[in-house]
């Protein structure tokens, strides 16, 4: 491919590149961040590039903005591949995949309407341990309601 045909986006001076997601997967992580683009800030989004490692893939650029471990916690669910660079005067300041955590607190809420994490009356917060990670599968630790990559996807983004 020659330089006319490389399809070029600026670099950003500070905040935070997500690489490596899978591709078709981009939209779901800007829903998963609550980023619609009224927010004010440049966000880029690129779709299905060539990747040597994936195939093809996703990458989403967002100026001023740092991700907290719960969102990366949740970029983790959608878009196990990804990479998260910090970016500080226009040079990466560190790099880190994301990773499934063994155990989920609170990100999501249990498919069972009778695990006592449902309850109004009982302040308990949501917790999962991962059966699997590929495919996503994970099981409620107090009820054993097992929910599946396509329920997870649900949940996080309503789509």
């Amino acid at each position: 491919m020659n330089e006319k045909q490389q399809l070029r986006v600026r670099k950003i001076k500070e905040g935070t590149v997500i690489d490596h997601i899978p591709a078709g997967k981009a939209l779901l992580v800007l829903k998963i961040l609550n980023i619609t683009g009224e927010e004010g800030v440049v966000i880029a989004v690129v779709m299905n590039v060539e990747s040597r490692k994936l195939g093809k893939k996703d990458i989403v650029k967002i100026e001023g903005r740092f991700l907290r471990m719960e969102e990366l916690n949740k970029i983790s669910l959608i878009a196990p591949t990804a990479t998260i660079n910090i970016i500080k005067d226009f040079k990466v300041y560190s790099k880190q995949r994301v990773s499934i955590p063994e155990k989920i607190k609170g990100i999501l809420k249990c498919s069972n309407p009778s695990c006592i994490t449902n309850q109004d009356r009982e302040p308990v917060e949501s917790s999962f341990t991962i059966i699997s990670k590929t495919p996503l599968k994970v099981k409620c630790d107090y009820c054993d309601q097992i929910m599946v990559q396509k329920d997870i996807v649900l949940q996080l983004t309503g789509i």
